[in-house]
């Protein structure tokens, strides 16, 4: 199997992970390469600042298009910080459970914020 490595700084352009949309080219890079079978070493090197926001979009929407299993088995991370590390596993349970049950989820949040209909 072929192991690629992503630098996350280098396709950011900076060292704060924060904006959604920079969470996407990562994301971009990570779906095109599970869906080629190949391994993928994360680095975090030169990233100072990470937000749910970004590991949202760049690793939490895998969990919409692959199981859990290849996930695990595909990706590993490097010079992540240990507070980045626990963002990361709060991302990842979230993202399991919407996933599991999108709609579900929709409506605790709507319920959460107390959303109605009428907008």
């Amino acid at each position: 199997m072929d192991k690629i490595k992503i630098n996350v700084f280098n396709i950011v352009g900076y060292s704060d992970c924060t904006l959604p949309e920079d969470g996407d080219k990562i994301y971009n890079i990570l779906e095109k390469a599970l869906s080629e079978d190949k391994k993928v070493v994360i680095s975090f090197k030169n990233v100072d600042k990470l937000t749910s926001a970004f590991l949202n979009n760049a690793i939490g929407k895998l969990y919409g298009k692959f199981d859990e299993e290849k996930i695990k088995e595909s990706l590993s991370l490097e010079d992540i910080s240990n507070s980045g590390k626990i963002l990361l596993k709060r991302v990842v349970s979230t993202a399991k459970l919407y996933f599991k049950n999108p709609e579900k989820m929709r409506e605790s949040i709507k319920e959460i914020l107390g959303e109605d209909d009428e907008q």
